[in-house]
């Protein structure tokens, strides 16, 4: 039976591209909240189908009884099953222009069935209510540029296996207190078929994954996490989706979501489909998605993967096999406009949110406005940072003197961008061992060097990434399919590296020249880059204000007694932290001093000095208030 069907202004916005809630007009909504024996409106995008119907659990899964009718020119069919109730399973059963059937996920589908099985599920009207809006307007009025971001990476499968979003709430936001991060960060929730993919590899763009409940839990989930004073972050997938012949690849028989050339349109890496960014249909779908999961689920902000993949068109291809742009280049023309349309409609209806982007290259502007020439996202993860930082820590002691520049180069580019310092999951899987593995010497300086690499990254300007279980710093790398090693906490060295985290991130929330001239050069002055001879660095964070915060990191496990620092004015310096103190599982070379006796004498450009002991393998701060 044919009911009401969808309005002409919806119909236009679907045919130029622009419909920004797609979600309210394709897949299946109930059509009256207050009445469910009006059935369900089905409505999926499949221009080259010859038959389109819905199959579901209220027809016996028969194509002839919920046949769709075509909706003008756009390609879009729609039907309303009036026998169609919230919370039954149903698949999109279609004909393609050849005469071959096919049985397909539908890919607007706001819930699927749980893994392995591939159904989509009538959703039912949300009936959760929101207590955040003291959070929202806040977030709203708030300058993405101030204020300071430490995030807490999880993958939820493993931070409490068995655990629903409504169960994990709780617990993960105690967790995340105690440690004074302020953002989570979730591995991507979308719906997915493999759980070995940690949701990279998405078939359901616009479902929860059901592994962990239904989509109001998640409400409650985000909701809670507001509540606490924790902002949630997602991984978004929109470079590439598998091959699975029941969800979007050649979706109604042909190319449809992905480029039909496959130069363009596979990703030898993954093995993937790459989207088909030229087609405004494929943008509408992907902006509308993004969209769906920050306003429907109140997300803070989106860290959008392999960005690097989707700018270039030769990206891992060899000659051959990619083809150029039309002014005979490697840049993906459609792409980049993609990701400049995509940002300026996120912050357009959404003031405050974040767009991240993990771009790996050294594409210029990524964190620029779009109207300056950028692509106009908030943030980008410092790939470059990461990897030079672990590489000098996974040096022997006796050889950093030859890689001194690798902690100093990262500060030549360091205010081009608005960056994001990951210490992500990609660093502790595949083999690459954990933090602690990586690092150098035998056990009490390998905890020594996570120690001083923690602090050296808390020092830094730009935002901070950390993924779970790094507070513990096991000797093993991650197991997505096992629990994170909690007994940890229970040994000396283990629960020192957690404690020193809460307090780096306690120091961080006291003073704010860590972080209020992150964006700015006038926050950072070296006092010496050159040492390395001895492998110590010193530099100075500023506030706004003229807060100073001194940091001097001494990276060989040789202590430095009578070690002379630079200070830009005498007074009262406090010792705010000291990695290789007793309560972190350090050797307390210091015996807990705190005393900093500052005289005139000038050093390293400055007008004060003080003369401080070193420990080995550690890091110190000092501070001093403004006035």
């Amino acid at each position: 039976m044919t009911g009401p069907l969808l309005g002409e202004l919806d119909l236009h916005l679907i045919g130029e591209g622009t419909h920004r809630r797609l979600w309210e007009v394709l897949g299946a909504n109930v059509v009256d909240d207050d009445d469910p024996g009006l059935g369900v409106r089905f409505a999926v995008w499949a221009p080259n189908a010859r038959r389109v119907a819905i199959v579901g659990d209220w027809n016996g899964w028969s194509d002839s009884v919920d046949v769709l009718e075509p909706q003008g020119t756009t390609g879009v069919w729609a039907v309303v099953a009036v026998a169609a109730r919230a919370g039954q399973r149903y698949k999109v059963s279609m004909v393609d222009a050849v005469g071959h059937a096919s049985l397909k996920a539908d890919p607007m589908a706001q819930q699927a069935e749980l893994p392995p099985s591939t159904a989509s599920i009538v959703p039912s009207p949300s009936s959760f209510d929101w207590n955040d809006e003291s959070w929202l307007a806040r977030r709203a009025d708030t300058d993405r540029s101030s204020g300071q971001m430490r995030v807490y990476e999880v993958h939820l499968g493993s931070w409490r296996p068995g655990a629903s979003y409504r169960d994990i709430a709780e617990p993960l936001a105690d967790h995340v207190i105690r440690l004074g991060f302020t953002h989570v960060e979730l591995l991507p929730i979308a719906e997915h078929p493999f759980g070995g993919s940690w949701g990279y590899q998405v078939t359901g763009y616009f479902a929860p994954t059901a592994r962990y409940g239904t989509p109001d839990e998640l409400r409650h989930f985000v909701d809670h996490l507001h509540s606490r004073g924790i902002g949630v972050i997602l991984d978004w997938v929109p470079a590439h989706f598998p091959r699975d012949e029941w969800a979007l690849a050649r979706f109604d028989g042909t190319a449809l979501y992905e480029h039909a050339d496959p130069k363009m349109g596979e990703h030898p890496d993954w093995g993937t489909l790459v989207f088909n960014y030229g087609r405004h249909e494929v943008r509408n779908f992907l902006i509308a998605n993004a969209l769906y999961w920050l306003e429907e689920f109140h997300i803070d902000g989106l860290r959008v993967d392999a960005v690097a993949s989707m700018l270039y068109l030769d990206y891992s291809r060899q000659a051959g096999q990619w083809i150029p742009n039309r002014h005979g280049g490697r840049e993906n023309l459609d792409a980049i406009e993609f990701l400049r349309t995509l940002n300026a409609v996120v912050f357009g209806r959404n003031p405050g949110v974040m767009m991240i982007a993990e771009e790996s290259t050294s594409w210029p502007s990524v964190t620029h406005p779009v109207h300056h020439g950028g692509l106009g996202f908030s943030h980008k993860w410092n790939m470059g940072w990461m990897n030079d930082t672990l590489g000098y820590f996974a040096n022997d002691p006796v050889h950093r003197r030859w890689h001194h520049r690798s902690l100093t180069f990262g500060l030549l580019y360091a205010f081009t961008e608005r960056f994001v310092m990951p210490l992500s999951h990609d660093e502790v899987v595949h083999g690459k061992g954990s933090l602690l593995g990586k690092m150098a010497g035998d056990d009490w300086q390998r905890f020594a060097n996570l120690r001083g690499m923690y602090a050296w990254m808390w020092a830094l300007p730009g935002a901070k990434l950390l993924f779970m279980g790094s507070e513990l710093a096991p000797w093993s790398e991650w197991n997505a399919d096992a629990a994170l090693p909690w007994h940890l906490a229970e040994f000396p060295p283990h629960r020192g590296v957690g404690d020193l985290l809460a307090n780096l991130n306690q120091i961080a929330d006291a003073w704010p020249a860590l972080w209020d001239q992150d964006e700015s050069p006038a926050g950072f002055q070296w006092l010496d880059a050159d040492d390395a001879d001895h492998s110590v660095y010193s530099f100075i964070r500023w506030s706004l204000t003229g807060e100073a915060v001194v940091c001097v990191a001494n990276l060989t496990p040789v202590p430095r007694p009578g070690f002379r620092l630079g200070l830009p004015r005498g007074g009262t310096w406090e010792l705010l932290l000291d990695t290789d103190g007793a309560r972190f599982g350090g050797s307390d070379y210091r015996g807990g001093r705190t005393d900093l006796p500052v005289d005139a004498s000038s050093w390293q450009g400055q007008p004060q000095s003080t003369v401080i002991d070193l420990p080995p393998l550690g890091v110190i701060w000092l501070g001093h208030r403004a006035g």
